[in-house]
């Protein structure tokens, strides 16, 4: 299951955010590495490091790193408190995995936000953009702050994908454009956590104060090739958490027409699985009005599965493309920049814009002086 090595790091690559890319000589070849130093300290020139080496060498395109479990002979120190008690947190992320790590989530009476959740019961409104690739987060957020640049916007990294939220530098660069990050599940190293989706929604509204939630697994993503063999299919159950908890959903359809397999243009098939089956309850399915023509009549044709239940809702794209190519981090996703998969980053955008403007409509609709604190 693991294929472990040992090597010396040679060199400090980059860093970024809770994250550090080395390069390690593993006899005599080097390895491309990456080690959480909130997990197994600052890694230097010369340290001896165990890897776990599976990702590079199947040679995944989002995780080809091999990871740093330890660094054996130069051990971090303990975390502050005596690990003794509960002060500090005592929720468990990564569960039964020998790097399983204790967070203090939300929900804890040892939480500054405790007291905030535990009277908590609904979003009041809030809209919520659902979307099953990591790689919508930065046009989602280019959407919002094109109509709204004030807007404050929480993201919601679900454990579909890579659970340290800071393997993302698309995070790193987004820092100034979110009001935080709150991971949920087994997803760890946010600015806060959560132990549910229900509990980190309220939280992005409760703690942070959002106007919008973005939610969405981490970067990377597993999947089999098969319509319920995808770890992004979970957005369907996202979509029913928003309604429980009495907010406005908000799905980001995936849709390309460059991606090479046939089950993925038009509107992906995750997508039709995700809303189509899983979504049990209506949400707001927002659709550009300047996707290509071969593009907009294939997804025109696939609508009929979605319109059945959910709200198509026609968005106009003037402004989101200048948006899209402002954005502070690089737009990618399956390795396809903005141009090369346009269509897809223009309906994030248009979800986006959408979602911020349910937001300014409910805080209009709000009677004078409830408007949520923030």
């Amino acid at each position: 299951m693991v294929r472990w090595r040992s090597g010396v790091v040679t060199e400090v690559r980059r860093r970024w955010r809770g994250a550090v890319e080395l390069t390690v000589a593993v006899d005599g070849t080097a390895f491309r590495a990456l080690a959480y130093p909130a997990l197994v300290g600052e890694p230097e020139p010369g340290d001896r490091v165990l890897l776990n080496v599976n990702a590079q060498l199947m040679g995944l395109g989002t995780g080809g790193y091999a990871l740093v479990v330890a660094l054996p002979d130069r051990l971090p120190p303990d975390p502050p408190g005596a690990g003794t008690d509960r002060d500090e947190g005592h929720v468990v992320k990564a569960r039964y995995t020998p790097l399983q790590a204790i967070v203090r989530g939300v929900e804890e009476p040892s939480s500054p936000h405790h007291a905030a959740i535990a009277a908590a019961d609904t979003l009041g409104g809030m809209p919520v953009v659902t979307a099953d690739l990591h790689s919508a987060l930065p046009a989602v957020l280019a959407g919002i702050h094109a109509d709204r640049p004030d807007a404050r916007v929480a993201y919601v990294m679900t454990d579909g994908g890579a659970l340290p939220a800071w393997f993302s530098r698309t995070l790193d660069g987004l820092r100034d454009r979110l009001v935080g990050t709150i991971t949920v599940g087994q997803a760890f190293g946010g600015d806060l956590e959560a132990v549910t989706t229900h509990s980190g929604l309220l939280a992005a509204r409760h703690a942070l104060g959002a106007d919008v939630a973005v939610v969405a697994q981490g970067p990377g993503n597993l999947g089999a090739g098969l319509p319920w063999a995808f770890s992004g299919v979970a957005v369907g159950e996202a979509v029913n958490a928003v309604a429980a908890l009495g907010g406005q959903a908000v799905g980001a359809l995936r849709i390309s027409d460059a991606d090479p397999r046939d089950r993925h243009r038009g509107i992906s098939h995750h997508s039709l699985t995700a809303y189509g089956r899983v979504a049990l309850v209506p949400c707001d399915l927002p659709l550009p009005d300047g996707l290509a023509a071969p593009l907009a009549e294939r997804v025109e044709a696939q609508l009929s599965e979605l319109s059945v239940r959910h709200r198509i809702i026609r968005v106009p794209s003037a402004g989101l493309d200048e948006a899209l190519r402002a954005s502070p981090v690089a737009l990618s996703t399956m390795g396809r920049g903005l141009d090369a998969d346009h269509g897809y980053f223009l309906t994030a955008a248009a979800a986006g814009r959408h979602a911020v403007g349910l937001a300014v409509q409910e805080d209009q609709e709000q009677p004078a002086g409830q408007q949520r604190d923030q």
